[in-house]
C-alpha cells in the first residue's frame, strides 16, 4: 500500500488526504518489521521508496512506530461513483506468517453500499482498472505478506 500511495498518482486520487495518512502507514510498517530489519523484501521496499519519495525519506528517518488499528474506516474517491466510506477489519491468517486478510464493507443501506452495488453492475469497460475476467470472478486481492 505504501508503494502505491507514495508513487502512483492514480492511487493518490483514490485516497483523499493521502498525505495525512502516510505517516501512520510508515509507523505501522516499523511495528510490523519488528526485529526482522534484514528482510530482503523490506530493504528493497525501503530502498525504492527512499530513492523515489522525499516524504517517505522524512517519515522513515523519524523512526516512529505505532501499530495500525485492526479495523477502522477508509474514505476513498472512486473515479466513477465518487466518495466511498468503507469499514475494514484485519484478520491474521493462521499458518501464514505475517499475512493478513483485510475485509472492506459498506454499511447496509448507506450511499457507499449503493455505490458498490452500482459498481458491481457496470460493464467491464465502464470501470477502468477494475476489469474482471469473462467468468465474472472478483478482482484479485492482495495475498502477499503484510509489509
Amino acid at each position: 500500500m505504501l508503494r502505491s500511495v507514495l508513487l502512483d498518482p492514480a492511487a493518490q486520487e483514490l485516497l483523499p488526504g493521502w498525505q495525512n495518512r502516510v505517516g501512520s502507514l510508515v509507523a505501522a510498517l516499523r511495528v510490523m518489521v519488528g526485529p526482522d530489519v534484514d528482510d530482503p523484501r523490506l530493504t528493497d521496499l525501503v530502498g525504492e521508496l527512499s530513492v523515489k519519495s522525499d516524504l517517505f525519506r522524512r517519515l522513515w528517518s523519524r523512526h516512529d512506530a505505532k501499530p495500525h488499528p485492526g479495523g477502522g474506516t477508509h474514505r476513498l474517491r472512486h473515479p466513477i461513483v465518487g466518495d466511498l466510506e468503507l469499514r475494514y477489519e484485519k484478520f491474521a491468517v493462521m499458518g501464514a506468517d505475517g499475512q493478513l486478510l483485510v475485509v472492506y464493507h459498506a454499511a447496509p443501506g448507506s450511499p457507499s453500499a449503493d455505490a458498490l452495488t452500482l459498481l458491481g453492475s457496470l460493464p467491464e469497460q465502464s470501470a477502468p482498472g477494475t476489469a474482471r475476467t469473462a467468468d465474472r470472478t472478483p478482482p484479485r486481492s492482495h495475498t502477499g505478506p503484510a509489509r
